[in-house]
């Protein structure tokens, strides 16, 4: 089994290494709706809501997404942002 590398931040769940994302969906998410992805920001423009943040590996991608389609939310679009 691989090692994995310490993170730079003691004590985060996420390592040295991730991927900065952004999840479009329709619409405008409440406030409540947003406290669902405590790990990801959020900006609502043009009947749009923008989810953003690091993601960590691909089962965190599909976990973001499997949420999305629990809660009823249509995503538009998804890309990973460069740095």
């Amino acid at each position: 089994m691989a090692e994995r590398a310490p993170s730079a931040c003691p004590g985060k769940p996420w390592e040295d290494k991730f991927v900065r994302y952004e999840i479009r969906v329709e619409g405008h998410l409440s406030e409540t709706l947003a406290k669902a992805f405590p790990e990801l920001g959020h900006v609502v423009m043009a009947g749009q809501t923008v989810l953003f943040g690091p993601v960590v590996d691909e089962a965190h991608l599909f976990g973001l997404l499997a949420r999305c389609q629990s809660l009823g939310l249509r995503v538009v679009e998804m890309r990973p942002v460069p740095e």
